[in-house]
């Protein structure tokens, strides 16, 4: 029986974020796996509540925070307890003196490009992180100190290779979207059209939202939807590009039904990000069966394939345009197939087969 450590520590107890939703869909995917597999399981915590997230019977350690000052030595406490492997959805735990395989997960190269780190992270992690993401070499000796490297698309691993990034195989696990139609009041239905435009997304710099509501100038009747929260200075900014007459409603953030029920409704899933690590909210658009409109870049078109139309990201017009023909009912049908073709292959349990793979041949 292999023994696989799941590092389940950066599961949010409040709501998920991007790392929080992939570590706990991989985690019961890998739970529900993993005994046809020979592998026993055991998560790593550190809060208590994240118990309540991993499946029911699941097996656990509490060891220390990932933010806590002695990550860096946490290899020392794991070899106490004698894993065959360990998996973290992230590359920061400490792998020194580590007596057992590693798989370390860097899920893009973005913050290489935009090196602003999240705002609920300490401040000495939010300087590190700085420090860290102002050359590759850091990052090298981090992901070189691991047995694999994993990461979440074709996109990211390509990304790697061009700068080096590593001289660890790399493995993609990919990420998966959670399932929206289960969150709709029964019976689930998708009420399809063009007439509401959904942004769920931060309000970065370099996620272009300027290009989405300049783009209502050109689509009048219609209204564009901004999901998420948002500082009341960035609200100021755009609410003055919104043009004379057009709809633009700012929700400050939504719940996960709130979403489904608006993705559900007429909806087109657009962005016009310069830059993405994936683009999860694509994939729960296709998913839930919507179309989508988006910037023409490379992960994109592998999340979507077929599923979107695409457009330049600084050009307002052009997604105007993308939105105006999924009003041709043959269009939309069409666009919507090939996305529901596209995703099907994106799942949980396929991620966790490969994960459990990639076990089995360190082990």
């Amino acid at each position: 029986m292999t023994r696989l450590f799941f590092d389940a520590r950066y599961i949010r107890t409040g709501f998920h974020d991007g790392i929080s939703r992939y570590s706990a869909e991989l985690a019961a995917a890998v739970a529900a796996s993993a005994p046809g597999r020979g592998v026993e399981v055991t998560f790593l915590v550190f809060d208590d509540d994240q118990r309540r997230l991993l499946p029911e019977g699941a097996s656990t350690l509490t060891i220390g925070a990932p933010t806590a000052l002695g990550e860096p030595l946490r290899a020392r406490e794991l070899n106490r307890h004698r894993p065959d492997v360990v998996f973290s959805p992230m590359q920061t735990i400490g792998t020194l003196g580590r007596r057992y395989r590693q798989i370390l997960t860097l899920h893009d190269t973005i913050y290489y490009r935009h090196r602003t780190p999240p705002r609920d992270l300490p401040w000495f992690v939010r300087l590190g992180w700085r420090l860290f993401h102002l050359s590759y070499v850091p990052q090298r000796l981090t992901l070189n100190a691991a047995d694999v490297v994993a990461t979440v698309s074709e996109t990211s691993a390509r990304q790697f290779a061009e700068v080096r990034l590593t001289r660890r195989p790399v493995v993609v696990i990919p990420n998966a979207p959670q399932r929206l139609a289960e969150l709709l009041p029964a019976p689930a239905e998708v009420v399809a059209g063009s007439q509401n435009l959904v942004y769920m997304g931060s309000f970065m710099p370099y996620k272009n939202v300027e290009t989405l509501v300049r783009a209502m100038a050109e689509l009048p009747g219609r209204t564009l939807h901004l999901l998420s929260r948002i500082s009341p200075t960035r609200r100021s900014e755009l609410e003055a590009l919104v043009p004379a007459g057009a709809s633009v409603v700012f929700h400050g953030g939504v719940t996960d039904e709130e979403y489904a029920r608006l993705l559900a409704d007429r909806a087109v899933l657009v962005s016009a990000s310069l830059d993405e690590g994936y683009g999860l909210p694509l994939a729960e658009a296709l998913a839930l069966g919507v179309p989508a409109v988006v910037t023409d870049m490379p992960i994109f078109r592998e999340v979507a394939g077929g599923g979107a139309l695409y457009a330049p990201g600084t050009d307002a017009a052009a997604f105007a345009a993308a939105v105006r023909e999924l009003d041709d009912p043959q269009v939309h049908a069409r666009v919507v197939a090939a996305g529901a073709a596209h995703i099907a292959r994106f799942s949980w349990t396929r991620s966790a087969d490969i994960l459990l793979d990639t076990v089995a041949s360190l082990a």
